[in-house]
């Protein structure tokens, strides 16, 4: 087999057991996790997946910054419920598993429409303009009701005719394993789309766009193709979103939607293609539970991203990879007490923090239900100024503790590295 053939040709043994194992989480997971809310969540992460992917073919392997990817799931969305309702009424023939492939070619033939003015520009200029288109189509959501069904938005029936096999998607675990085809599908479609010339085209546009120029190639044209391509994928998102909730509304091109997708696909990694993964199970995580958990999730959240900015800005998978790469040469054993101090010192000024947090919030939400409020079993009085100072205090002292320990350990991670460097080195040597 010639190098391009193993560039771009068949998976080793290894990335073979990878997606051996994905495809099983995918199909075992509603058999651990059996509730409705499991199952529910599962398909939800499904959705997300292909949605945190398909923009990541963006960002990260394009450096293009999209802030209105959401336009594409979106607008999958509308037309795959529109296709949903016509396949109830016998005018549009289509199975019902096929809903999604409807969305995709929706998002596909807008990315053609919207992508051809988006991708003429690069850089700032580029997230302008698909702010811009955002923020249009999300207007006309409002202003077209024959087809976006205003404010209350379009719903449909999935269960539709007869069932011959016993599939109807009625029940939430066929709908499941419906999405989890897809989710494997698309996600081994983008993988393979990564090995392709086209993709290794899109990262060199992305690193040096003047070379790709200078070599012969079009560098607006590699934008827009991937683009497309992008699109269609984030319209199959949306097709499974309808097919999954019945329902498409206003919400689903807002800007919110389009800032999870970012938001999330850098937390998880952008520069890695499992790190949209990441993200997206966390963004489900985030909507569904955390939002159940406190009615400031969505500060705590701005802080997540505020401190992954500052600490560990190529995201979670970025924090996997380096550490892989120590224990590959064994030097994760020594990092573990420092990796056991840090957790301390920032889950201290976790609990300080967001006390504080809560306290504001309860003063000003739940202010009828007295002063008096529990927090992680431990009652606190936002009216005490004893309550203020003790989480007050608990936080200082347990930042100034985390700064410390991270100096020191940054330190002793840089031996580490110049340790394994030195090991490298040496096997090149022999």
């Amino acid at each position: 087999m010639n190098n391009s053939a193993k560039q771009f040709g068949a998976l080793g043994p290894r990335d073979l057991i990878v997606w051996g194992v994905f495809a099983l989480v995918l199909l075992v997971a509603p058999q651990i996790f059996t509730s409705g809310l499991a199952v529910t969540m599962l398909s939800q992460i499904g959705i997300a997946i292909v949605a945190c992917l398909s923009f990541n073919m963006l960002l990260g392997q394009g450096g293009m910054l999209s802030f209105g990817h959401a336009v594409y799931s979106g607008l999958g969305s509308y037309v795959a419920i529109h296709a949903l309702k016509a396949a109830g009424g016998g005018s549009f023939p289509v199975p019902v598993s096929l809903i999604p492939l409807v969305g995709g070619v929706a998002g596909l033939g807008f990315a053609v429409l919207f992508g051809f003015v988006t991708t003429k520009k690069s850089g700032t200029t580029f997230a302008m303009i698909t702010l811009g288109i955002a923020e249009l189509v999300f207007a006309m959501s409002l202003m077209i009701p024959e087809f976006f069904g205003g404010e209350g938005g379009v719903s449909a029936n999935r269960v539709i005719g007869k069932s011959t096999t016993g599939i109807t998607f009625g029940p939430q675990i066929q709908v499941y394993y419906l999405i989890a085809l897809y989710t494997i599908v698309c996600t081994a479609l983008m993988y393979a789309f990564t090995r392709t010339p086209l993709g290794r085209m899109l990262n060199a546009v992305r690193d040096n766009p003047e070379r790709v120029e200078f070599i012969g190639y079009n560098t607006q044209r590699v934008r827009y193709i991937s683009f497309i391509i992008a699109g269609f994928f984030a319209g199959i998102a949306g097709g499974m979103y309808a097919l999954n909730f019945e329902i498409a509304t206003a919400e689903v091109v807002g800007a919110g939607r389009s800032g999870a997708y970012l938001l999330f696909t850098f937390l998880g990694g952008a520069t890695f293609f499992f790190g949209p993964i990441i993200g997206a199970i966390l963004m489900v995580v985030a909507f569904v539970l955390l939002s159940e958990f406190t009615k400031a999730w969505l500060l705590y959240l701005g802080l997540v991203f505020l401190l992954m900015v500052m600490y560990a800005p190529g995201g979670i998978a970025s924090l996997i990879m380096m550490n892989l790469r120590v224990y590959m040469f064994g030097k994760l054993k020594g990092l573990l007490g420092w990796y056991a101090l840090l957790a301390l010192t920032g889950i201290a000024t976790f609990c300080g923090v967001s006390a504080m947090i809560e306290m504001v919030y309860h003063l000003q939400l739940n202010e009828a239900m007295g002063p008096v409020m529990r927090f992680m079993g431990v009652e606190l009085n936002a009216k005490s100024l004893g309550s203020w100072m003790g989480a007050l205090a608990l936080s200082v002292v347990g930042f100034v503790l985390f700064e410390l320990t991270r100096r020191r350990f940054a330190g002793h991670w840089g031996e580490v590295q110049g340790q394994i460097e030195a090991a490298i080195r040496a096997r090149e040597a022999a």
